[in-house]
């Protein structure tokens, strides 16, 4: 059994996925189970497990990250109003311990975000 994650077999091509976006730092891939309309994920090709486990030598990739979530959004068509997400560690809702950024929007219902939905 591999001890790679299931994104990093994604990366590498090893599981197959819708993939969206794509350069030498990320890999952004539609979900397999869209909790949205839209619902992609941002995913390094450096797999960090957590956020909590960045470190400054990462704040360029995690920049990036962010910049790709805004990309792929006006791709979508969905910049006028997406969320972004990420979930950090088990408590949160974290199931594949490989970062990545959940980009979700409500772009067929037209149902408007909430802070009070978070």
């Amino acid at each position: 059994m591999s001890d790679k994650s299931l994104f990093s077999r994604i990366i590498v091509r090893e599981i197959p996925a819708d993939i969206v976006y794509e350069d030498d730092l990320c890999i952004v891939i539609n979900d397999i189970a869209p909790q949205a309309p839209v619902h992609m994920l941002v995913i390094p090709r450096l797999p960090i497990a957590r956020l909590a486990d960045a470190n400054q030598q990462h704040r360029d990739i995690l920049g990036h990250l962010m910049w790709v979530a805004g990309e792929v959004a006006r791709q979508a068509g969905v910049d006028d109003a997406f969320r972004l997400v990420v979930n950090n560690g088990e408590g949160a809702g974290q199931t594949v311990f490989h970062l990545h950024l959940h980009v979700l929007a409500n772009k067929d219902n037209g149902e408007r975000f909430s802070e009070q939905n978070l």
